[in-house]
């Protein structure tokens, strides 16, 4: 068995060094970072090439943030926090297909079983019902080519009715494409109602990467989510990051279970107010108004699924 060099010893120690959590003074102010910044659960919160433009934004960055170097391996294990912690609820497995009081038009989201999990959930909609209780749903579609789905698969089903969101499993009886793409499935089993549906707005802490104005490339900076609706945002942020009425690019990763949906968009600033306690700090209403249909069954999921967490209950959208 060999010892280790001095040279081996000075290079782990270096590449311990680099992986563990960064100090501010390794982020420098005023200028382009030479790598990506990530949070300790992987999340990006800044770009290779950013710049932190003042003292302020970086303290902000280290006071809600643990930021890393996004190129080096890390082999902590990322605490729980709190967009991680609510899990779907068992529900009531006494649930019928009559019970869900699905209407023709409801948003639903399909994948099939086999290796589901990880999988992301491809949009679709209800559009018929079978007096046996078989469901018609148009046709998911991915990168422009309709989702592989074999006659006799099984399929996993998050529904939004009226006044829950369900989880259930269908076999797929048959494939049409007349008069266009749509789906035959079974009658609905292992029905799980997730949450009930409500106007609400939930707690949240991820990070939100933001750029100025509507138009442009890459992100600015990074602010906190603070609480989420079906559409909208509410963030802390190291300043007034606009003025009402005005836009924002920005980009941000939901997680529900075992998926994960990365969301960039545009976003219409509807409050701005100064944080107590930290003047330069400020908390921005955030209104989203161009989710895909994928993004909006992603946002519905994320808030419906922690509504123990209840910021406040509205009557409105956001």
């Amino acid at each position: 068995m060999t010892n280790p060099t001095t040279e081996d010893q000075a290079e782990a120690t270096d590449a311990a060094t680099q992986a563990a959590p960064l100090t501010p003074e390794a982020l420098p102010v005023g200028e382009p970072l030479a790598w990506p910044v990530v949070d300790r659960d992987g999340a990006l919160l800044l770009d290779a090439g950013s710049v932190l433009m003042g003292e302020a934004e970086r303290d902000f960055l280290f006071q809600h943030f643990a930021p890393h170097r996004g190129d080096m391996e890390r082999h902590e294990v990322a605490p729980e926090s709190a967009a991680a912690t609510n899990a779907p609820s068992t529900g009531d497995t006494a649930t019928t297909a009559r019970d869900m009081h699905l209407n023709i038009g409801a948003l639903m989201g399909l994948r099939p079983q086999m290796g589901a999990s990880g999988e992301p959930m491809h949009p679709c909609r209800l559009i018929g019902f079978a007096p046996n209780e078989a469901f018609f749903v148009t046709t998911p579609y991915v990168d422009g080519r309709p989702i592989a789905i074999t006659p006799g698969e099984n399929v996993e089903i998050v529904a939004i009715a009226s006044q829950a969101v369900y989880r259930f499993v269908c076999t797929a009886h048959a494939l049409s494409q007349t008069p266009f793409d749509y789906l035959v499935l079974s009658k609905p089993a292992n029905i799980r109602r997730l949450r009930e549906r409500r106007s609400i707005r939930v707690r949240a802490q991820f990070p939100v990467r933001y750029g100025i104005g509507e138009e442009g490339a890459g992100y600015d900076g990074v602010a906190l989510a603070r609480g989420i609706s079906a559409l909208g945002l509410s963030v802390s942020a190291a300043w007034a990051l606009g003025k009402v009425g005005e836009r924002l690019r920005v980009a941000f990763q939901l997680r529900s279970g075992d998926n994960a949906t990365a969301i960039e968009t545009s976003a219409i600033i509807r409050n701005v107010q100064a944080e107590t306690g930290a003047p330069a700090h400020a908390t921005l209403g955030l209104e989203f108004d161009r989710l895909t249909a994928a993004e909006q069954m992603a946002m519905k999921v994320y808030v419906f699924d922690r509504q123990d967490d209840v910021l406040y209950w509205t009557g409105g959208t956001r």
